[in-house]
């Protein structure tokens, strides 16, 4: 059972109002569960509408923020807990540490920097967390496609590639996730030494 959930997502609402309600729903499906939702700390775009949803709904939210994204980002001040950090490493560190699954919302480079980098943790073994993409609207499909052909290719196992969980659906993927065991590769590094 997860009793948090880390949701990377955009600082920017994007151009369909079906994003805005994809993440409404996060934040009101993980309040409704009982589970903590942890995030970047911001209270613009979907950012904020996932914290702002699940506080809403009686939810308990966690958000991590750098100093100087405070005032960019505008620094939701309404949370169950903000944490102020110095750098975009310590709170990704900080997000990771506080959460027992993460999903994936649309957004830009942000969020793919912190799916990717959880990601790349899960496989080399530092963590055994479920990962979700929800594919709001085929907003990954690309995405999806690519990590495929690294499959393919031989640059991705297969393995690594099945550490990323997708669904159309919330109520699925959070399914996926709850019933996903993962495991590291025993092919790679002594993790100890990282």
């Amino acid at each position: 059972m997860m009793k948090s959930v880390c949701v990377f997502c955009g600082s920017q609402r994007g151009h369909d109002p079906v994003y805005a309600a994809a993440a409404r729903e996060t934040g009101e499906t993980l309040a409704r569960q009982g589970i903590t939702l942890v995030y970047g700390g911001g209270s613009v775009g979907l950012m904020g509408i996932v914290a702002d949803a699940a506080l809403e709904a009686g939810g308990t939210v966690v958000g991590v923020i750098p100093d100087f994204l405070d005032k960019l980002e505008a620094g939701h001040n309404g949370l169950t807990e903000k944490i102020i950090v110095e750098t975009m490493h310590q709170r990704k560190a900080l997000m990771a540490s506080r959460s027992e699954g993460f999903i994936a919302l649309p957004g830009g480079l942000g969020t793919m920097d912190e799916l990717f980098e959880i990601l790349t943790w899960a496989q080399l073994g530092l963590h055994t967390h479920p990962i979700g993409l929800l594919n709001v609207a085929g907003y990954y499909d690309a995405l999806l496609a690519l990590l495929d052909s690294m499959r393919d290719t031989r640059f991705v196992s297969p393995r690594n590639r099945n550490l990323l969980l997708a669904d159309t659906d919330l109520t699925q993927l959070l399914g996926l996730m709850k019933s996903s065991q993962s495991a590291p590769d025993d092919k790679l590094l002594d993790y100890n030494k990282l």
